[in-house]
């Protein structure tokens, strides 16, 4: 069976194109992904601007051609984060209906972390530890912990890379009160998290989409984006917050020169790594267990997407 997934998100439209074999193993087909930024001003006017509904549509239509192209025969498209906020929403709705044929669903925060935590552990294994899988996107971010008996408990709170980049107007490099302000936010969030999560029970952490794949290139020392000796690579907490500073105190044309910077994520990475980097800290901080490292997975809310039309 072949199947599509597309994830639109605050900051990037991303697609998979997989057979599905029958015990559920996925093989890519095609996977893109393009920086739109779909949620561009609306933490501020709480709508989709014209022109970034504009972007995304164009994508669309290129991922439209490849649905055809490559014979898929079932396509789930998820809009997460900004769609939930914006009130023009209905007119993004339409425009994909139009151009792809299926109905964007605007899941919930708490169904997007189900599905990033099915596509996590897909790739890294699941395992009696309890994992708490984190999806740091553009205008929010999930929590979701687990293991092999299933998800247990799942949070997503309005903290992401565009979303605090917008608000607090980032520069790059970060300065010291803009890293400030973007903690509070994040610290707020993170109290949260621990009302509503058992973190002391945490044992395992695995962290997906863009902001963490970069941490870990960095963290890495690669000279290009590769994906096959990120997914599943594991460093100490320690080497990803120095990572996460390293890139927090690049500047925009620093950044481009490591090698391994998609030119849509340079004005953001600062704001998402400093996110990630007091993630991991407040998390080694409250779990009860000995916990000095962190997995990054490049499979997500998009492999959880495909798996589920398969059930």
């Amino acid at each position: 069976m072949r199947v599509g997934a597309i994830d639109c998100g605050t900051n990037s439209i991303r697609l998979l194109i997989a057979d599905v074999a029958l015990d559920g193993t996925l093989t890519d087909v095609v996977r893109e992904m393009k920086v739109v930024r779909l949620g561009e001003g609306v933490d501020a006017t709480g709508q989709f601007s014209q022109a970034a509904l504009d972007r995304t549509f164009a994508v669309a239509r290129e991922y439209a051609h490849l649905l055809e192209e490559h014979g898929v025969t079932a396509v789930r498209f998820a809009a997460t984060s900004a769609s939930r906020d914006a009130s023009n929403r209905e007119v993004f709705i339409s425009g994909i209906q139009q151009i792809l044929g299926v109905t964007p669903e605007v899941i919930t925060g708490v169904e997007e972390a189900n599905l990033s935590f099915a596509g996590a552990v897909s790739s890294v294994g699941n395992t009696e530890e309890n994992t708490v899988v984190i999806d740091l996107g553009g205008g929010s971010t999930e929590f979701v912990m687990g293991n092999d008996n299933g998800v247990q408990q799942a949070i997503s709170l309005n903290i992401g890379c565009v979303r605090l980049t917008e608000r607090h107007s980032v520069d790059a490099p970060l300065t010291k009160a803009q890293e400030r302000l973007i903690l509070a936010d994040v610290d707020t969030a993170l109290d949260e998290v621990a009302e509503n999560l058992n973190l002391a029970e945490v044992q395992r952490i695995v962290g997906v989409a863009g902001t963490v794949t970069t941490v870990m290139a960095q963290t890495l020392g690669l000279t290009s984006y590769d994906s096959d000796a990120i997914n599943g690579s594991e460093r100490s907490i320690d080497e990803v917050m120095q990572g996460a500073q390293e890139l927090a105190s690049m500047t925009r044309n620093q950044r481009m020169a490591t090698g391994f910077m998609h030119e849509g994520r340079v004005d953001v990475i600062g704001t998402g790594a400093t996110i990630w980097s007091r993630i991991v800290d407040r998390l080694r901080a409250e779990s009860s267990h000995d916990i000095t490292s962190v997995i990054a997975s490049e499979h997500d809310i998009l492999d959880g997407l495909a798996l589920s039309l398969t059930r």
